[in-house]
C-alpha cells in the first residue's frame, strides 16, 4: 500500500540545486561569492566549534542586537532565519493559508511559487514588462480581497533589474494596508543605482520606517559570502515578526552562522572592497 501525501504537493517541484562546477571552471548560476571567508570570520566560527554539542540560541541575541542598533529599529522587529528563503517562508506562513493569494513578479526568485504552495496558498505570477522589470501597475491591478502578501525582489533575481526608490514608494503607498509588501533585497549590495545609498540606507528600509505594511529581507549569503552557513534576517512590523517566530523552524540558525554574521558586520569595510570588485567584473 502506498502511503498518502498531500495532493496539493503534486504541483510543487522539489527544489533542484545547480550542478557543481567542474575543475577549472567557475559556476555563476548560484550567484555565490567568489571569495573565501575573511580570516576574521573563519576565526569567529572556529571559536564556536567547541560548543556545537549545544543547541544554538534561537533568540540570536547578538546578531539581532547588532542589526537593531545598526538600523535604528526595535530588536523585536528583527528576525533571523536559515537564509532569506526561510524568512520568505516564515512571512508567507505568518499571513497566508488556504484560500489566500501571494503575488510576485515572474520570473523572479525561483523559490517563491513553491513556498506559497507549501503554505497552502495560491501563487499569483505577474509577468515582467518588456524590459524585464516589475510591472507595478499590473501588480496593483492584480490585487484582490484574497491577496495577503506581495513580494518585490529588488534587484530582481534573475534579471538584475531595479525598481527605483520613487516608483517603489508609489507602489507601496497604493497597496492596501492589510496586504504585506515584502521587499526582498538579497542583492541590494551590488546595486549602484540611486535605490541603494549604502548598507544602512536602502530604500526598502526607509519604506519600512514610513509604512506599517512593509517588511524587508536581507541575506548574509551573497555580499557577505556566507551561503554555506545559511543565515539571513527580516525587519518587519511587530505583529508580523511575532507571527514569524511562531512558524519558524526551531533551532534553525546555528551558533556558527550567528558568529560568522557578527564577524561579517564587523568587517564591513573589507567586504565592501570585495563587493566593488564583483560589481566591476
Amino acid at each position: 500500500m502506498t502511503l498518502p501525501t498531500r495532493s496539493d504537493l503534486d504541483a510543487v517541484p522539489a527544489y533542484r540545486q545547480g550542478r557543481p562546477a567542474p575543475a577549472g571552471a567557475s559556476k555563476l548560476s548560484s550567484n555565490e561569492s567568489p571569495h573565501p571567508p575573511l580570516p576574521s570570520v573563519v576565526a569567529a566560527v572556529q571559536q564556536q566549534l567547541g560548543s556545537i554539542h549545544r543547541y544554538p540560541r534561537m533568540s540570536a541575541p547578538e546578531v539581532i542586537g547588532r542589526l537593531a542598533e545598526r538600523y535604528g529599529v526595535d530588536p523585536a522587529l528583527v528576525t533571523v532565519g536559515a537564509g532569506s528563503v526561510e524568512l520568505a517562508a516564515q512571512l508567507i506562513g505568518a499571513v497566508a493559508g488556504a484560500g489566500d493569494e501571494v503575488m510576485f513578479a515572474w520570473r523572479s526568485f525561483e523559490a517563491y511559487p513553491s513556498l506559497v504552495r507549501i503554505a497552502g496558498a495560491t501563487p499569483v505570477e505577474v509577468p515582467l514588462d518588456a524590459d524585464h522589470r516589475h510591472d507595478l501597475d499590473a501588480m496593483l491591478a492584480a490585487i484582490t480581497p484574497r491577496t495577503r502578501l506581495v513580494f518585490v525582489c529588488n534587484p530582481n533575481n534573475p534579471t538584475g533589474t531595479v525598481v527605483g526608490a520613487a516608483e517603489l514608494e508609489r507602489f507601496v503607498d497604493a497597496v492596501p494596508r492589510d496586504v504585506l509588501v515584502v521587499i526582498d533585497e538579497a542583492y541590494v549590495h551590488f546595486d549602484r543605482s540611486e535605490y541603494f545609498d549604502g548598507p544602512d540606507r536602502g530604500a526598502g528600509l526607509e519604506l519600512h520606517r514610513r509604512y506599517p505594511h512593509v517588511a524587508v529581507l536581507h541575506t548574509f549569503s551573497k555580499a557577505y559570502g556566507l551561503a554555506g552557513l545559511r543565515i539571513g534576517y527580516a525587519i518587519a512590523p511587530a505583529e508580523i515578526a511575532d507571527a514569524q517566530r511562531k512558524v519558524a523552524v526551531p533551532f534553525g540558525v546555528t551558533d556558527l552562522a550567528q558568529a560568522a554574521a557578527v564577524a561579517s558586520l564587523d568587517a564591513e569595510a573589507e567586504l565592501a572592497i570585495r563587493i566593488d570588485e564583483v560589481v566591476a567584473e
